[in-house]
């Protein structure tokens, strides 16, 4: 009995719908849209959430780099720019006191400024990296063509160089990289191998890179340079090394008790706040305009079904005549909201699913970096957005359903 007066029902709800196109089309104009802006958030967050996971597997979930910079932008950068340079010897004293950790390597860095030949082209803006034996056994050293520097390359500072996948890509766009010969700032550097792609919306700079041996660097660019060091805590507790870290480099670097720290231990907690900032700042705008959205929808709604009880004033008092109940009639203008806002639902898949398409598919040929975007509608978005529709419409619908319920046959029948 119950599941004829749902089938019943639904059919008249959508006949009453269908019958009045383009009023219910505009109705449900504000359902919509509310229901668009929840789809679009919901796209953009799990998008920022792949973004953040793959930030942290680049970085390493138990790597510290520690450099006088603070890459999560947590410190003015007047003050970072004013602390003195990390220099090669205290970056060897710190390796040599540590030790509660798997590893520690040594990086220098000429940041741009590079210019980079080959044969007769010029490529600019490419930082080029000086890195150690135990560069190879981070996140950031892992090799996708060719091999890394052998020991006897780093010891002697041959001038061999590993290019970053941005720059394999813009230097060789055929791919081939290997066993070419390449010029750095004048110098013949061979290449024996590709860095595997590590760049993410937040650090896509990290694959615009010539990673050449640290020895090398130092001949080439000397020894007056900024370098970092590079931790891996490994299988023992991170708090622990995290702490071992900081006192070993306040020592080497002779900082006093009570002064602050003049470097900045980097690493995946580092980037929390700034997420937690992004995702607030993109929730808080998606629910605003979603509530004021549904409002609007559930204004619009709620009008429609206060006109459709009125118009169908008498066809509820001969159903009433005839001995239908109360609850029926409830149901049945219930179900012609819910039946509206979800054909509303049904619109936005398909503008949003055009939307998001054209966005993920175009945006990256400009912007690279971009290509974290999806192209299609996760289905967990389109079950929530199903459900809030529904839910919408059960809500605009509750007042004139109780109106078109409680009328009285006799008074329905005589309305004109």
């Amino acid at each position: 009995m119950i599941l004829t007066q749902l089938i019943e029902s639904t059919r008249i709800a959508f006949d009453q719908i269908f019958a009045n196109k383009l009023r219910s089309l505009l109705s449900a104009l504000g359902v919509v849209i509310g229901i668009s802006v929840v789809i679009i958030m919901g796209w953009l967050i799990l998008a920022l959430n792949e973004v953040v996971e793959n930030t942290f597997n680049m970085m390493g979930a138990d790597m510290m780099w520690v450099t006088r910079f603070d890459w999560s932008g947590g410190t003015r950068w007047e003050e970072m720019r004013n602390r003195k340079k990390f220099s090669l010897s205290v970056c060897q004293d710190f390796a040599k006191t540590m030790h509660n950790c798997e590893l520690i390597c040594i990086e220098g860095s000429a940041w741009g400024g590079n210019a980079v030949k080959y044969k007769n082209e010029l490529y600019d803006g490419i930082s080029v990296d000086g890195d150690d034996y135990n560069f190879q056994f981070t996140t950031n050293g892992e090799i996708d063509e060719g091999r890394y520097f052998s020991q006897m390359e780093i010891k002697y500072g041959m001038q061999v160089c590993l290019l970053g996948s941005k720059v394999a890509e813009a230097i060789f766009p055929n791919g081939n990289a290997l066993g070419k010969r390449i010029h750095i700032i004048g110098k013949p550097f061979t290449i024996v191998g590709v860095l595997k792609k590590q760049g993410t919306a937040m650090m896509d700079f990290v694959d615009n890179r010539i990673s050449i041996p640290l020895p090398t660097f130092i001949k080439c660019y000397g020894i007056d340079r900024d370098f970092s060091v590079g931790v891996k805590a490994g299988p023992y507790n991170l708090d622990e090394v995290r702490a071992e870290t900081e006192g070993t480099m306040r020592t080497v670097r002779n900082i006093k008790p009570g002064q602050p720290n003049d470097f900045s231990i980097n690493e995946t907690k580092a980037f929390e706040e700034q997420t937690r900032v992004i995702r607030a700042s993109v929730y808080g705008v998606g629910i605003g305009m979603t509530m004021l959205s549904f409002i609007v929808g559930i204004i619009g709604i709620m009008n429609i079904m206060f006109v459709s009880v009125t118009e169908r004033t008498k066809e509820i008092g001969i159903r009433k005549a005839i001995g239908a109940k109360s609850h029926s009639i409830l149901l049945q203008f219930i179900i012609e909201a819910a039946a509206l806002c979800f054909i509303g639902a049904i619109i936005s898949f398909i503008l949003c699913s055009i939307l998001i398409y054209s966005v993920a598919t175009i945006l990256p040929t400009y912007y690279p970096s971009a290509n974290f975007l999806t192209p299609y509608l996760p289905l967990n978005l389109l079950a929530i957005a199903t459900f809030i529709s529904i839910a919408v419409g059960i809500i605009a619908g509750i007042v004139p359903a109780r109106r078109a319920a409680n009328l009285a046959p006799i008074d329905a029948l005589n309305f004109e």
